[in-house]
C-alpha cells in the first residue's frame, strides 16, 4: 500500500530496477494500492523480451486474462502461428551469410556503408553543460502539442508531396537543429517495427530495429524541397531496414565513447496511439514510465490523435536544463507551423525565436544606441593632444612620452611618408616590436592618409612575404632589431620594397613637427590585419577609422577603468587595437610591455608594479594567470578575456580571489574590430557550462546581409 503523494517516487524507484538476465525472468509485475478502489499495476520488462509494439498485444492478453479470472475461469489462449524462435531463424535465413556478397545482409550493409560515409561523429546541440566523459543516462521529458488545424494542414502537405506525417516532423526537427547550430548534415535515429510479416503482429518480443536517417539541409532550401529530400532518403532507408543496428555499428566502427550514442544522438519516433486495456468493471489508464531514462541526447516521441499531434521531448539531464528542453519543443512547434503555412519559404527565414527572445534580442540587446565619435582617428587624437598635451601617453619601463611628444614624433614620420608617396589608404607595412617608435609609426601612417599593415616579427619569412604581397604594400617601416631580415638573414619582405627605419630621424628639421593637416573620414581604412583563416592561408581584414573610433568610445570603457592599459599583444593581433586606442583617445596611458614574448613572470611584474587599471588576455593566458598564487590580476580594476570559450574553473577562481576586479568575458572576430559582445562575470560565478558571451557592444548590430525572420 502506497500513499498517493508517494506513488511517483515509488514507481520511479521500482522502474530503475536492473535485471540480472542470467539469473531471473526479465519481467517484474507489482501491484500498489493507493486508496479505496484505486490500484496501480507496474509491469516492468527488459527490452530483451519486448518492444514498444509489444505493449498492444500484452494489454490485450491482460484484458482477456482479467475477464476470465473475474468469471472464475482460467484464460484460454489461442496458439500463435509462430514463436519468437521461429522469427530468429527466419531472420537469419533472410539476411544470409555475412560473407556472401550476394546475400541481403551484405547488399544492405554496402548501402549503409556508402550512405553514412563521412557522417558527423557528434551532432552539435545547444547544451547547457559540457558533455561528461560517461553519460549517466538519466533523463526527463517535456510535453508539446500540435493542434488539430495544424495537423490537418500537415496532412494536406503530405498529400501534395507524397510524404508522410513522420517525414514532415523529421524535416522540422532537422531544420530546427540546423538553425540551432548543428550544421547541415543532420543524422536522426528512428525505430522501425521489424514486423514485416502479419504473423508477427500479435507476438510479444523484441523485433524493433534502429535506422539512421541522414538529413541534408544544405543550401538553405525551402521546406518543401527539404521534405522532398527527406522523402527520397527515407524511402531508401526503409528499403534497407533489415541490417541490425548493432551490425551496422560494428561495420562502420565509429569512434566509441561512453559519453554519447554512436552514429546519432537525436531520436524521432512516431508511435501508435496507446489504447487503454478494457478490464471489466474498471476504469483504466496506461502511463509510460520510461521517461526517467535517456539513451539519447534528445528523444522525440509523437502520437497522432483526433485532437492533433501529442509529443514528448525526452532529454538527457547531463546536458540540458528543463527550460532549454521546453524552449526546444516550443521552437519546433513554431517552426513546423510556419513551414507548413509557407512551405516554399527558405529554412533560414523560418522563425525559431520565441516571442520573449525576439523582444530581448531585437530590442533590448540591440538597443546599442550611443553617440558616435565625430571624426577620424587622427581628428580624435589631435583633439586629445589639445586637451592633455602634457599628460603621459606612453610608458615603457621608466620612460614616458607625453601626448604632445608622441604627436610631434608622429607628425615628423608622417611628413617622411608623404614624401615617399603615401596618400589616401596607401598600405604601409609595420615590421616592429612594441615600442614608442611603433606607436608613433601607427599614428604617422594615419596622419599621412595611409593604412597600417602590422606584421608579427615572429612570422615565418614566407608568411610575411605572402601577407605583404596580398596587402599590395610597397613601403615598410621597420625597427632596428629587425631591419627586414630574419635570424638567418633571410629577407622578410619582397624585393623592391621601400624599407624605412621607424626610429627617430635626426635629419628631420623641427619645422616638420606640425601636423600635415590631411583630412580623413570615418569610412577611410585605418589598418589591415591578417589572420590564419580557415584554410591556413592568411586572410586580410580591414578596419575603418569609424570602426576603431566606435570601439574606443564604447560605453563599456566609460567608467574610467581603462585609464592605464597594458599593451602586450603583438601589433598584428587585433587585441592591440583595444590596447592602443581605448586609452589614447580618452586621455589615458598605454603601458608597453617589453619587446618579444611576454611570459607570466614578466606579466606579474607589470600587473603589480606598473599601476595598470585594465588589460586583455587571451583565454589561454588568462587561465595561466588564474593559477597564480597571490593572484596579480587583483591589481586591476577590469580584466577582459576571450578568444575561445572561457574556462568556468578559471573564471570562478579569479572572481573569488580578486573581488575588486571585474572580469569580462568577451567575444569578437577580427571583422568586428576586436570585440563584438561582452559579459561581466559575477563575483559568485555559478555557470555550470560554457560561460555566456553576453550582449552586443554599442554600435554593433546583430543583422545578416539580408532581412530574416528570427
Amino acid at each position: 500500500e502506497v500513499a498517493g503523494a508517494e506513488l511517483g517516487a515509488v514507481l520511479g524507484e521500482a522502474a530503475r530496477y536492473g535485471f540480472v538476465l542470467d539469473a531471473e525472468v526479465p519481467v517484474r509485475v507489482s501491484l500498489f494500492r493507493t486508496g479505496p478502489g484505486e490500484h496501480t499495476l507496474l509491469v516492468l520488462m527488459h527490452h530483451i523480451v519486448a518492444d514498444g509494439w509489444s505493449v498492444g498485444p500484452l494489454l490485450g492478453d491482460l484484458s482477456r486474462a482479467y475477464g476470465a479470472r473475474l468469471a472464475g475461469l482460467a484464460p484460454v489462449w489461442e496458439p500463435l502461428p509462430v514463436q519468437y524462435a521461429d522469427y530468429t531463424l527466419w531472420q537469419r535465413q533472410l539476411l544470409g551469410d555475412p560473407e556472401d556478397a550476394t546475400a541481403l545482409l551484405a547488399r544492405q550493409t554496402a548501402y549503409w556503408t556508402e550512405r553514412l560515409a563521412g557522417l558527423p561523429e557528434l551532432t552539435e546541440l545547444p547544451l547547457d553543460r559540457p558533455r561528461p566523459a560517461v553519460a549517466s543516462h538519466q533523463g526527463e521529458r517535456v510535453l508539446f502539442h500540435i493542434g488539430r488545424d495544424m495537423h490537418r494542414a500537415i496532412t494536406t502537405l503530405t498529400r501534395e508531396t507524397g510524404a508522410t506525417v513522420f517525414m514532415v516532423l523529421q524535416a522540422g526537427v532537422a531544420a530546427l537543429l540546423s538553425r540551432m547550430g548543428a550544421g547541415t548534415d543532420i543524422p536522426i535515429g528512428t525505430a522501425v517495427a521489424g514486423r514485416s510479416d502479419e504473423a508477427l503482429e500479435d507476438l510479444v518480443g523484441f523485433f524493433v530495429n534502429t535506422l539512421v536517417l541522414r538529413t541534408d539541409t544544405s543550401g538553405d532550401p525551402g521546406f518543401r524541397e527539404l521534405l522532398e529530400r527527406v522523402r527520397a532518403s527515407d524511402l531508401e532507408a526503409f528499403a534497407h531496414q533489415d541490417v541490425p543496428f548493432e551490425r551496422l555499428v560494428e561495420v562502420l566502427n565509429p569512434a566509441r565513447t561512453l559519453s554519447h550514442h554512436p552514429l546519432f544522438q537525436v531520436m524521432l519516433v512516431l508511435q501508435e496511439s496507446a489504447v487503454d486495456p478494457a478490464l471489466p468493471g474498471l476504469a483504466t489508464e496506461v502511463e509510460d514510465l520510461s521517461a526517467g531514462a535517456a539513451k539519447f541526447d534528445l528523444t522525440l516521441s509523437v502520437v497522432e490523435s483526433e485532437n492533433g499531434i501529442d509529443g514528448s521531448l525526452g532529454y538527457a539531464l547531463d546536458l540540458f536544463d528543463r527550460e532549454t528542453a521546453r524552449d526546444l519543443a516550443d521552437r519546433l512547434v513554431r517552426l513546423i507551423e510556419a513551414a507548413v503555412a509557407a512551405p516554399d519559404r527558405p529554412l533560414g527565414e523560418l522563425p525559431v525565436l520565441l516571442d520573449d527572445e525576439r523582444r530581448i534580442i531585437l530590442r533590448e540587446w540591440n538597443d546599442t544606441r550611443a553617440p558616435l565619435p565625430d571624426g577620424s582617428l587622427t581628428d580624435l587624437f589631435r583633439a586629445q593632444v589639445a586637451r592633455t598635451p602634457d599628460a603621459p601617453a606612453l610608458r615603457l619601463g621608466d620612460r614616458t612620452l607625453t601626448y604632445a611628444q608622441l604627436d610631434r614624433r608622429a607628425n615628423r614620420l608622417a611628413h617622411r611618408l608623404i614624401a615617399e608617396g603615401v596618400g589616401n589608404e596607401t598600405p604601409v607595412v609595420l615590421l616592429q616590436e612594441r615600442s614608442f617608435d611603433a606607436v608613433a609609426a601607427i599614428l604617422g601612417v594615419l596622419k599621412a592618409g595611409g593604412m597600417y599593415v602590422p606584421l608579427d616579427t615572429r612570422y615565418p619569412a614566407a608568411r610575411m612575404r605572402t601577407v605583404v604581397e596580398q596587402s599590395g604594400a610597397s613601403i615598410a617601416l621597420v625597427d632596428g632589431s629587425v631591419r627586414g631580415r630574419g635570424p638567418g638573414q633571410e629577407p622578410l619582405l619582397p624585393d623592391g620594397m621601400t624599407v624605412l627605419s621607424a626610429a627617430e630621424d635626426p635629419g628631420v628639421s623641427d619645422g616638420q613637427d606640425h601636423d600635415p593637416g590631411l583630412a580623413a573620414h570615418r569610412g577611410q581604412l585605418a589598418y589591415a590585419m591578417f589572420t590564419s583563416g580557415s584554410t591556413g592561408i592568411p586572410k586580410g581584414v580591414a578596419a575603418t577609422h569609424g570602426g576603431v573610433a566606435a570601439l574606443a568610445a564604447d560605453p563599456a570603457f566609460a567608467d574610467g577603468a581603462h585609464r592605464r592599459v597594458l599593451l602586450h599583444s603583438p601589433l598584428a593581433f587585433d587585441a592591440s587595437t583595444y590596447e592602443l586606442w581605448v586609452p589614447l583617445l580618452s586621455g589615458g596611458e598605454v603601458v608597453i610591455a617589453p619587446p618579444g614574448e611576454v611570459d607570466v613572470k614578466v606579466l606579474r611584474g607589470l600587473l603589480t608594479g606598473a599601476g595598470l587599471t585594465a588589460a586583455f588576455f587571451t583565454t589561454a593566458l588568462f587561465n595561466l594567470l588564474a593559477e597564480e598564487e597571490d593572484n596579480p590580476l587583483a591589481a586591476l580594476r577590469e580584466v577582459w578575456t576571450g578568444g575561445e570559450a572561457g574556462s568556468p574553473a578559471a573564471l570562478r577562481r579569479v572572481a573569488e580571489q580578486c573581488p575588486g576586479t571585474t572580469v569580462v568575458h568577451v567575444y569578437g572576430p577580427t571583422e568586428t574590430t576586436t570585440f563584438a559582445t561582452c559579459h561581466p562575470v559575477r563575483t559568485s560565478y555559478d555557470y555550470p557550462g560554457v560561460p555566456p558571451i553576453g550582449g552586443p557592444m554599442a554600435c554593433l548590430l546583430f543583422t545578416s546581409p539580408s532581412p530574416r525572420d528570427a
